[in-house]
């Protein structure tokens, strides 16, 4: 049965859809199935996946509305054992969509666990606001991964996230855990990324894990969604490939536990 990960942070600009995509790609280098689920009307996730998102028929918000079955909307991405469903500007609809739907935030779910039995991990690119497709996001998951970013502002947006889980949990989704903090955008030459670092950690609650792996600020990492690759297929040998490529191996021994 695959686990199904939401990499969420109600603050935008974290680095979300960077460790979404190169992510999954590492989970499927090493051999795992997985499924990536573009949540974000913006498609930043398809697009950095090599996806043509004006073009296509088949979306996520097809899916979401029951006009197709999930099979129509998987895509293929130029990494091997990871497939996307894809989103573009379509989905913005859905608040509206969605409003006279029954348990209209369980819709996900229905969906999701129809599929977990063909992939070992299903990750899920939130947006970075609280609306129907995050709760959606929510609703659906096992746990959730947070991206968080080196900067003074970090642990403001940590506290609003942590406060909407909770609310989740209550109301929706009780099984929902945090499976961890991954700090992103590190830079090691400055004060800033290391007295963030060392805030979370000290104010963090002790139950959330942080992930020594540490994604840094990388100009290899920013470029390769341009060209529609995940970063170990654009570069490699570069430090964001190998951070990633860590992440994923820190992922799966914590799925072991």
């Amino acid at each position: 049965m695959g686990r199904v990960i939401s990499i969420a942070n109600q603050k935008g600009g974290v680095g979300k859809t960077t460790t979404c995509i190169n992510l999954s790609a590492s989970l499927a280098e090493m051999g795992k199935k997985v499924l990536i689920i573009d949540m974000d009307p913006q498609g930043n996730t398809t697009s950095g996946l090599g996806i043509k998102k004006d073009t296509l028929e088949n979306t996520l918000y097809n899916l979401l509305l029951g006009e197709i079955y999930l099979e129509q909307a998987m895509q293929k991405t130029p990494v091997e054992n990871l497939t996307l469903i894809p989103s573009n500007m379509d989905l913005a609809g859905t608040e509206i969509e969605l409003i006279n739907f029954e348990q209209r935030e369980f819709i996900l779910k229905k969906i999701v666990d129809n599929a977990k039995y063909l992939y070992d991990f299903i990750l899920i690119d939130c947006p970075p606001s609280l609306n129907i497709l995050t709760l959606n996001a929510l609703t659906a998951s096992d746990s959730i991964l947070v991206p968080l970013q080196c900067e003074f502002y970090a642990m403001e947006g940590l506290t609003q996230l942590l406060y909407t889980i909770s609310l989740v949990q209550k109301s929706l989704n009780p099984y929902l855990e945090i499976d961890g903090v991954v700090f992103t955008m590190f830079i090691a030459t400055t004060n800033m990324s290391l007295q963030v670092v060392e805030e979370v950690k000290n104010h963090l609650p002790k139950h959330i894990y942080i992930y020594r792996s540490i994604i840094p600020r990388n100009v290899r990492l920013s470029e390769a969604p341009s060209h529609g690759l995940p970063i170990s297929m654009y570069d490699e040998r570069s430090k964001g490939a190998v951070a990633y490529a860590l992440l994923a191996e820190e992922v799966i021994e914590r799925r072991k536990l």
